[in-house]
């Protein structure tokens, strides 16, 4: 019995040890400038650099809604860039707004592949084609 609670209590305290919060490691990045606005009618406008070479920044203006049923809507332009592991400068540039979205630009983002010609040769020839009738 004396074995067992010993084990059991071994158990817990190596459970709570392994379960306390550890400390983040890593060094502290400085902020070399920062700046932020906020304006009565809801626009604003911040941006920063950190000494490690990240840089961001965005701006938000307010689009007043169209009629009365809808709402007043943001839109959204910024970038932001940093040195990537290798060496290389990311930059992701990007704007939101109510009509498109999210759009982001960047040259390290994926595109897709080119379509096959066989494939883009049938969808010019549907586009060559009149609209069908409807019926």
């Amino acid at each position: 019995r004396l074995q067992f609670a010993l084990c059991l209590i071994a158990t817990a305290l190596l459970c709570l040890a392994e379960a306390a919060p550890k400390p983040q490691g890593g060094e502290q990045i400085a902020i070399i400038s920062q700046e932020s606005n906020i304006e009565p009618d809801g626009a604003y406008n911040y941006a920063y650099e950190t000494a490690n070479g990240i840089k961001a920044e965005e701006t938000g203006t307010v689009k007043k809604a169209s009629s009365p049923d809808s709402t007043d809507v943001i839109i959204v332009k910024g970038s932001v860039s940093y040195t990537s592991p290798e060496g290389e400068v990311i930059t992701l540039n990007y704007a939101a707004d109510d009509e498109n979205g999210f759009q982001p630009q960047g040259a390290h983002l994926p595109t897709p592949p080119p379509i096959p010609p066989a494939i883009q040769k049938a969808l010019d020839y549907l586009l060559s084609q009149p609209p069908a009738q409807r019926r």
